[in-house]
């Protein structure tokens, strides 16, 4: 974060960046909380779904590739306003595909727009925060994740409810579409990088700089670790401690409870601390609650899951500001970073499959201190950029 005297941001433009957030939040998880319906509808088993879902992870890692030079030509504001209209179309199409007009292809095709579309407004709304963290001298970015997580908290509850009305997919996917793209236009409006800049985006040049490359690194490992227990964390419980599927369910519900009041309640540390022994201590008590998660009887367990959970919210969103340290280069080491994040997403889920194949699913999931403890020698490149106020 810059040293300058902080100046208030409008209250619109705080609103308009939190609520860009939660909406993109519940656009992506309003496809995955249909998921099975739409399994069921195209008639899909797990390997072909598989290979449907794969189009959403590739519309993500293209956007990533692509957004940082995107947003700077164009600017936050449009950028915002363009994607989220892709990611209208995706789920749109999507929609159509799985529901009134059942086509692989067409759900495929739709997918990939969705992920192209979330990922690209992903990396505009980071920079339009970080812009906010420097209006205000002090972090909000871990909020702004916060209230993306409410976003999924919000889709899966709309999803439940439009199962148990038996809203069809199509309508349900549609109508989400057309409230994401209107209330994104609209809570954009007051962004204040309206305009892009002139010259090169800064993204080649964002791939030889050691410090954005190391941040990127130590992202990838708290993605990873956040991703992990996302994705396999009611199976470990179900196979491992012998908890019922709806307990399993319940204890994936403490993990994503914890993260998110880490998120929304961690600004406070780290405008005391700094980003550095936040960021630590944060890694640390994933460390503990990942082994006690594992090795513990199943109620300590559970307590070990709500410290993986509150140890895990911190480490991507102050990694993501620690990138837009620079206001001029915030869009191409964002991207960066994000790019190199991402990575976890599409390389965790096999590997702790794979894992679980050889030592259960419990037990694999080991891999997430092995991989934390190595990186905590990271943690210092995230000081802000030629700044040394209190160690941060």
């Amino acid at each position: 974060m810059s040293v300058s005297t902080p100046t208030a941001p409008p209250r619109p433009l705080v609103v308009g960046v939190g609520v860009t957030f939660g909406l993109n939040g519940l656009a992506v998880a309003t496809w995955f909380a249909r998921v099975p319906a739409a399994r069921d509808s195209l008639g899909l088993g797990a390997g072909a779904l598989g290979l449907v879902l794969l189009a959403l992870s590739a519309g993500s890692t293209l956007a990533m590739v692509t957004a940082g030079a995107v947003t700077h030509r164009l600017g936050t504001r449009r950028t915002v306003r363009l994607s989220t209209g892709v990611v209208a179309l995706g789920l749109v199409v999507a929609g159509t595909a799985v529901g009134a007009l059942p086509s692989v292809a067409g759900a495929s095709v739709g997918l990939f727009a969705l992920g192209y579309g979330t990922g690209t407004c992903n990396v505009a709304m980071n920079v339009e925060a970080a812009e906010v963290e420097r209006l205000l001298g002090r972090a909000v970015m871990p909020r702004f994740h916060g209230l993306w997580s409410l976003g999924t908290v919000a889709a899966a509850g709309l999803a439940a409810l439009a199962a148990w009305v038996a809203l069809p997919v199509t309508a349900h996917l549609v109508g989400v579409a057309a409230v994401v793209l209107v209330g994104t236009a609209v809570a954009a409006r007051p962004f204040r990088s309206r305009d892009g800049r002139a010259g090169g985006s800064g993204v080649l040049a964002a791939w030889r700089e050691p410090r954005t490359l190391l941040i990127g690194l130590l992202v990838m490992v708290l993605a990873l670790t956040e991703g992990t227990a996302n994705d396999w964390l009611a199976v470990a419980f179900v196979d491992g401690h012998a908890f019922g599927p709806a307990a399993g369910a319940a204890v994936f519900g403490v993990f994503v409870t914890t993260m998110t009041l880490g998120r929304v309640l961690g600004t406070t540390a780290l405008d005391r601390w700094g980003r550095v022994p936040v960021v630590l201590g944060g890694m640390l008590l994933a460390v503990v609650g990942v082994v006690v998660a594992v090795l513990g009887g199943p109620a300590v367990a559970v307590a070990g899951v709500a410290l993986w959970g509150l140890g895990t919210s911190l480490g991507f969103p102050v990694g993501v500001s620690a990138a837009a340290d620079d206001p001029a280069r915030a869009a191409a080491r964002v991207s960066v970073v994000a790019l190199i994040g991402y990575t976890a997403f599409l390389a965790g889920p096999p590997v702790v499959g794979l894992l679980g194949d050889q030592v259960g699913v419990l037990r694999a999931l080991l891999v997430v201190p092995l991989l934390l403890v190595p990186a905590l020698a990271l943690v210092p490149v995230l000081r802000p950029a030629g700044a040394v106020k209190r160690g941060r």
